[in-house]
């Protein structure tokens, strides 16, 4: 699939980075190449909503609202961190950014690193003046906080890009796993509650699809985070995108091994409700449509997070992006009419979810 580009960022003049080379190589395999993990499942499947064939509400009642990071926002979608920092990023990065904000979505940045690298590409990344209304999210490798990162380029990053949050993502797998990758996490925890305790900020942490422990989300809370994003395995693969970008067989053939690695979406996500009942919690990883972000919900989420397809659909062009949200969106809409949940908070405490194999929930 070729990126319809109709949308031309300011061009970047200085010759790429290695980092803004492996952006442009992980865009292109995600969009072209079957990234999906093999073996492992988010786990929606095993859910089902229980029909309420007299749900006692109009469906004009149902509203979509919801609040994220203390802000009104017309959904609980949150278009995950993907991409920025080369010219085919920042088209992808401008129809996210529209439709976030026609729709009223939170958005996340793809990683910021390559601005430290190079300011130049900021054009890539420049989302405020399409979204002046939405929450958005700068994003950083929590590795890069042991490299050299302090809180000053945090603050950098938040400054520059009129950022709202700052997300720290954790991703050891593929830093394991890409040639030259940065594997120092030894001490990190303790570097990410500087950054909390100091940065003044909302600071999100997330995995990028391996899924996060129940205890070390308890962990995060108290090292200060405003939301952990557990972003769960049955999704994008990121051992899956870098086998797509691996020279030697063996280092190929070890990647491929890892299709079925993580904690899937949903047990994560249970398991991060259950350690902080009143942490905000926010799922992807595997949500497909919108009766996963509806389950999602009832199995706790404050928000659900979506990457793959939209940064699909958004390579397609800007109709095919807006088609895919508004299909979500009504999709969740008639969930929460079909199991009589007028709004976001009662698909938690009043709908009706039911195994499959009908153990309760």
């Amino acid at each position: 699939m070729l990126l319809n580009a109709t949308v031309s960022p300011s061009p970047v003049t200085n010759p790429a980075s290695p980092t803004a080379s492996r952006k442009d190589e992980h865009l292109r395999i995600n969009i072209n190449e079957d990234v999906a993990a093999k073996g492992v499942d988010a786990g929606f499947d095993d859910y089902r909503f229980v029909h309420r064939a007299l749900p006692e509400i109009d469906l004009d009642d149902v509203d979509l609202g919801s609040r994220f990071l203390g802000r009104a926002v017309g959904a609980p979608l949150l278009v995950s961190c993907m991409t920025g920092g080369t010219e085919q990023a920042g088209i992808i990065n401008a129809r996210l950014a529209r439709v976030a904000q026609s729709r009223g979505l939170g958005m996340g940045l793809g990683s910021c690193r390559v601005l430290l690298e190079r300011p130049d590409v900021l054009p890539t990344f420049d989302v405020r003046p399409i979204a002046p209304d939405v929450p958005l999210l700068a994003n950083l490798g929590a590795v890069q906080l042991n490299l050299g990162v302090g809180v000053e380029e945090c603050r950098y990053l938040m400054r520059t890009l009129r950022a709202d949050a700052l997300v720290l993502h954790l991703n050891p797998l593929q830093e394991a796993l890409q040639p030259a990758g940065n594997t120092m996490f030894a001490g990190l925890l303790a570097r990410i509650e500087t950054v909390c305790t100091e940065l003044g900020a909302p600071v999100i942490v997330k995995e990028v699809g391996w899924g996060i422990a129940d205890d070390l989300v308890a962990q995060l809370f108290d090292a200060g985070v405003t939301a952990v994003d557990v972003a769960g395995a049955g999704g994008t693969s990121w051992s899956e995108v870098e086998r797509h970008r691996i020279d030697d067989p063996v280092r190929a053939r070890v990647a491929g091994a890892f299709g079925g690695w993580g904690i899937p979406t949903t047990t994560a996500l249970i398991g991060a409700r259950r350690a902080v009942p009143d942490g905000t919690i926010i799922a992807s990883g595997g949500v497909r449509n919108g009766i996963d972000i509806a389950k999602a919900l009832a199995l706790g989420a404050d928000s659900v997070g979506i990457a793959g397809p939209l940064v699909r659909a958004a390579a397609a062009g800007d109709a095919a992006l807006e088609e895919t949200v508004a299909v979500m969106l009504e999709e969740l809409r008639l969930v929460m009419f079909c199991v009589g949940a007028s709004h976001v908070g009662a698909l938690w405490s009043d709908a009706r979810l039911a195994r499959n194999d009908g153990t309760a929930v």
